[in-house]
């Protein structure tokens, strides 16, 4: 098996690479998985680690080490589970669906930013006014799956399109042929007769990626 130094270097990168990514001030756990009891390993001198390729930084994860100093070269991925406890906007209370929620009934507390795919809503600014998908509990954190998707614009709305590409960016007019729903694509087409397809990202606001 490693030796306790190398795990502990292992977790460590573990940390540091979820820290890359986590908000200022988090505070970032590992939580040690076990390892396969079947598992048997040459003695090793030293093992380094290393983060296998598309592997999580958050979340249930895994950690490479790479034997480096031994009779018999091996290699093992240790199994982890990564959170990132920092504030974010919590419900007080319990709220059904369709609550359209207010800043009271809101709160800032610590949750597990990685305990989903999706991070949570980082401020109560960011949920207030918003409308609920789901019946939600006290302390739970919210995230984009939790509120309904909002309609920036409907279909034939005048809409302002910001192209961008590399190192620029253009701004025009064009006419939405379909309603705006956050997280959806929709075409618009600008006053040349030209058709683009981009996503809503604010009231009558469209971006479109050239």
């Amino acid at each position: 098996m490693p030796a306790p130094a190398d795990l502990e270097r292992a977790f460590a990168l573990l940390r540091q690479a979820a820290a890359a990514r986590a908000p200022a001030g988090a505070r970032i756990e590992v939580l040690p998985g076990a390892a396969d009891p079947r598992l048997k390993l040459a003695d090793c001198a030293r093992a380094e680690p290393h983060l296998p390729p598309g592997a999580p930084a958050w979340g249930r994860t895994r950690v490479g080490l790479r034997c480096v100093q031994g009779a018999v070269a091996w290699t093992v991925y240790w199994p982890a589970t990564v959170q990132v406890w920092a504030n974010a906007a919590v419900p007080r209370a319990t709220l059904p669906l369709g609550t359209v929620l207010a800043a009271g009934d809101l709160m800032q507390a610590p949750v597990d930013w990685a305990a989903a795919a999706t991070p949570p809503l980082a401020s109560i600014s960011d949920a207030a006014g918003r409308t609920l998908a789901r019946h939600v509990v006290p302390g739970q954190a919210l995230r984009a799956a939790d509120l309904r998707a909002r309609q920036w614009f409907a279909g034939g709305d005048t809409v302002q399109v910001v192209a961008t590409g590399a190192g620029f960016a253009i701004s025009s007019e064009a006419k939405a042929l379909s309603a705006g729903i956050e997280g959806q694509p929709v075409r618009v087409v600008t006053d040349q007769g030209r058709t683009l397809v981009g996503k809503p990202v604010g009231e009558r606001r469209v971006e479109v990626a050239l």
